[in-house]
């Protein structure tokens, strides 16, 4: 390990599918990246800051920095789903390894990093989904309210369609086709397994399983 430099700067991603985090000096240079599992917030506060600290320790690792050298550094963390009521507040309240911390919306550092700060806007489609604009210091927001009551268009949103078409399709209530097909024969053809999955089911859930077979994630 080598020493830390004087000053260290922290910016980490955590969205709905994984987690990444950057140590850059104060010259902008690039020291280590770190990635770990989902950070969204709707997956627990403890859950989210696991990923989070997981994704800052691979980076130091990379950096060849030792696990402390985070008390030296000043982090900005983007988090999908930090507009849900009171989530700022417990974050914000919580102890944390850093020098100091600022806790935004995933959104939000995607568009400063979109447009180097500048005005401009962003559309987001990945496990949820969000268009996000700063304008003359305003912020703009459509959709991004959270799975399953918006991110429209989303790979959540459209697994969720999936599964109900292929219900539907099972009931005779609509149109049989290949991937509804498909879908059940992931059930072994029976609704109620798929009841069963989805009981347990969220998100980021990757994979449907087989019937008989435990969720992947």
């Amino acid at each position: 390990m080598k020493a830390a430099p004087r000053q260290l700067f922290v910016g980490v991603d955590g969205g709905g599918t994984g987690c990444r985090a950057r140590i850059v000096d104060s010259e902008g240079r690039v020291l280590g990246t770190g990635i770990a599992g989902p950070a969204a917030l709707r997956l627990g506060i403890d859950t989210s800051l696991a990923a989070v600290e997981h994704a800052c320790q691979a980076a130091l690792e990379e950096a060849r920095l030792p696990p402390d050298a985070l008390a030296g550094a000043d982090a900005a963390i983007g988090l999908a789903g930090i507009g849900r009521k009171g989530l700022l507040e417990q974050l914000t309240a919580r102890k944390h390894p850093y020098r100091s911390v600022t806790y935004v919306n995933d959104a939000t550092i995607a568009c400063i990093g979109a447009h180097a700060g500048e005005d401009g806007g962003i559309v987001i489609v990945g496990t949820g989904s969000i268009g996000f604009a700063v304008v003359g210091g305003r912020e703009i927001r459509v959709g991004g309210y959270g799975f399953p009551i918006s991110d429209e268009g989303s790979g959540a949103d459209l697994g969720l369609h999936g599964i109900r078409l292929a219900l539907r399709s099972h009931d005779g209530r609509g149109v049989e086709t290949n991937f509804t097909r498909e879908v059940m024969a992931r059930f072994g053809s029976d609704p109620f397994e798929a009841v069963a999955w989805m009981d347990r089911a969220h998100a980021t859930l990757r994979q449907v399983r087989a019937a008989g077979g435990p969720p992947r994630q």
